[in-house]
C-alpha cells in the first residue's frame, strides 16, 4: 500500500501461519541446504465469477506494488515477533531467525495482470516467483489486497452497466466496513466504473471526483423545509442538490423549484433534486413533470435508498426519471457476495540438484478445487468483434512458440477442444512488474485504468455481461498444460 493512511509497518499484515511456515523453511535449512531459498513459482487466482455474473474486473496492483516496495520488517515488529511464544511458554522463533527477517529484501519476480483488465475464474491474476520463504509471506498481504478491491470493482462494473449512461456515485463510507474498507472501496468503485465518491479524503488521495448534498438533518434543523432550502441555496449557490423527501416529497419538489426560481435570478441554476425514500420510479416520475412544467428541464434527479445494479435495472424498465443514481452500502460492503474467495496455490517448484521445475498441484474431491501446475501465462485471443477465448499456458515448457495451432481445452470436460493459430490476434495478459525484487512496471493513473475497464467491457460479448444466467466465456488449458495437469492427478492418486 501507499501507507499514506498508516503511520507504521504493514509488514505484519499477514497470517501466522505465513511466518511459522517461513521460519519452518529458513529452520529446515540447517540441516536441508537452502530450504528458505529453493525457488518457487505461486500464483493466485480465483474459482468463480462473484455475483452469479459472467466476468470480474482485476484490481488491487496498485497497492501490491506499494506494499512490495515497502516491505521490511522494522524493529517494533521484531520486538513484537519477540513475544510470541509456544505452548509451552518459550520463544516461537529463533533470535538468528529475527535477524534474518530484519535484513530480509524481497529479490521476487512478480508478473500480474494490469487493473482493470477483465478476467474469469482460475486464470492467474498474479504470479509470484522466487524463495520460498519469501513467496510464502507474501500470501496473505496480496491476497487481501487484490480480493477486496476486485470484488468492489466488478460490483460497479455491474452497476456501471444497469445505469448505462447515467451519473453513478459511489455513497458508501458511512456504511463500509472501518476506515481501510471505506477507502478501498472507494479507490475501486472508481475504478469499476462510479463517477465519483462522496468520500472526501478518497478524493484528496486517490484524484477521484467528489460530490454530495445535504442530509435530512439540514431541513430538520430549520422551522421548514423551503426556508432549509433557502438558507443552502444561500450558502451554496453553484451546487444546490437539494433532498426532497423529509417530510413530503411531492410538496418537497415544489419547494425546491421555488428555491431554484430564486436561484435563476441570481444567476445560478438548481442541479438537482434528490430522492431517498419511497417509490422512486412514480416519484421521479411526477417530481420530473412538476420540474418540466415549472421551466427545469435541465434539474437532474437523483436517487439513493439502498440502491444495486437489479433495482436500478428495474426502475429503468418502469420508465423511472432518475438520471443519477447514489449507491452506498451494497457497494461497498458487496452486499450480496461479501468475498471474492481468491486463493494463493504453489505451482512449481526448482529441483536444487537437477536444477528443473517440479510441479506442484493440489489435489480435491472436487474438480473445481483442484489447483493448476506449471508456470501459467494467459493468451487472450480476439477478432474484430472482441474477445474469443482466454488459453492459460506454460511458460518454462515453450508449447505456444513451438505449436502452430495450440488447442485448448476444457479443464472440467476434456472433449471441449478449440484450435487457434499462432498469428492468430492475442495478447499474454500478465505483465512483468517486479523482477529480483526491483519494480519495472509503471502503474497507468487511476482514470487510465478506469477507462480500461469500459474498454474491456466493451470487447465482451452482450451475454457475457447481462446479470441472469450469462453466457460462460471460454476459459481452457493448453494441451500440453492440460496433459501435464492430467498425468500429475493420476500419479498423485496413485500415490
Amino acid at each position: 500500500m501507499t501507507n499514506k493512511l498508516y503511520d507504521t509497518s504493514l509488514s505484519l499484515l499477514t497470517d501466522l501461519y505465513q511466518v511459522t511456515m517461513a521460519y519452518g523453511y529458513w529452520k529446515s535449512g540447517e540441516t536441508n541446504a537452502g530450504s528458505a531459498e529453493k525457488e518457487a513459482v505461486f500464483t493466485l487466482y480465483f474459482r468463480q465469477n462473484p455475483f452469479g455474473g459472467g466476468f470480474t474486473v482485476a484490481c488491487g496492483l496498485t497497492n501490491v506494488i506499494g506494499y512490495i516496495k515497502n516491505f521490511g520488517m522494522s524493529k517494533k515488529d521484531l520486538r513484537y515477533l519477540r513475544t510470541l511464544t509456544g505452548n509451552d511458554g518459550q520463544p516461537m522463533f529463533d533470535e538468528a531467525f529475527l535477524d534474518y527477517l530484519a535484513d530480509l529484501k524481497l529479490t521476487v519476480d512478480i508478473d500480474a495482470v494490469p487493473e482493470g483488465t477483465v478476467v474469469f475464474p482460475n486464470e492467474p491474476l498474479v504470479r509470484v516467483r522466487g524463495p520460498i520463504l519469501q513467496c510464502q509471506l507474501l500470501e496473505t498481504p496480496l491476497l487481501n489486497l487484490i480480493n477486496f478491491e476486485t470484488l468492489i470493482a466488478t460490483k460497479a462494473a455491474r452497476l456501471r452497466l444497469s445505469a448505462e449512461n447515467d451519473t453513478l456515485l459511489e455513497f458508501g463510507l458511512r456504511r463500509a466496513q472501518g476506515v481501510d474498507g471505506g477507502m478501498t472501496a472507494s479507490r475501486a468503485a472508481y475504478i469499476g466504473g462510479c463517477d465519483a465518491t462522496s468520500n472526501v479524503l478518497a478524493g484528496k488521495l486517490y484524484d477521484i471526483p467528489v460530490k454530495g448534498t445535504h442530509a435530512h438533518s439540514w431541513v430538520m434543523s430549520f422551522d421548514n423545509e423551503r426556508t432549509a432550502f433557502e438558507t443552502y441555496a444561500q450558502v451554496l449557490p453553484n451546487n444546490v442538490t437539494l433532498l426532497v423527501d423529509t417530510y413530503d416529497t411531492l410538496q418537497g419538489v415544489r419547494n425546491a423549484i421555488e428555491v431554484g426560481r430564486q436561484l435563476r435570478e441570481r444567476g445560478h441554476t438548481l442541479s438537482a433534486i434528490r430522492l431517498d425514500s419511497g417509490d422512486l420510479a412514480y416519484l421521479s416520475i411526477e417530481a420530473r413533470t412538476l420540474l418540466d412544467e415549472a421551466g427545469f428541464p435541465e434539474t437532474a434527479i437523483v436517487a439513493s435508498n439502498d440502491l444495486d445494479e437489479t433495482i436500478i435495472t428495474s426502475l429503468k424498465q418502469q420508465g423511472a426519471q432518475i438520471t443519477i443514481w447514489g449507491v452506498g452500502t451494497k457497494l461497498v460492503t458487496a452486499y450480496d457476495q461479501p468475498a471474492l474467495g481468491g486463493v494463493y496455490k504453489l505451482a512449481a517448484l526448482r529441483d536444487t540438484e537437477t536444477d528443473d521445475w517440479q510441479y506442484k498441484m493440489k489435489l480435491s474431491e472436487q474438480a473445481i478445487k483442484t489447483s493448476t501446475p506449471g508456470i501459467q501465462q494467459v493468451r487472450r485471443f480476439r477478432d474484430e468483434r472482441g474477445f474469443l477465448a482466454d488459453m492459460i499456458f506454460d511458460e518454462s515448457r515453450g508449447a505456444l512458440s513451438e505449436s502452430t495451432n495450440p488447442v485448448m481445452i476444457d479443464p472440467l470436460d476434456f472433449t471441449k477442444r478449440r484450435r487457434f493459430r499462432n498469428n492468430d490476434a492475442h495478447e499474454d495478459l500478465l505483465v512483468p512488474v517486479f523482477r529480483s525484487g526491483q519494480q519495472v512496471y509503471e502503474a497507468p493513473d487511476i482514470h487510465a485504468t478506469r477507462a480500461r475497464v469500459q474498454a474491456q467491457l466493451a470487447s465482451l460479448h452482450p451475454g457475457i455481461k447481462r446479470f441472469v444466467n450469462p453466457h460462460i466465456y471460454p476459459v481452457g488449458l493448453e494441451k500440453d498444460l492440460h496433459d501435464l495437469k492430467t498425468e500429475l492427478i493420476l500419479k498423485l492418486r496413485e500415490r
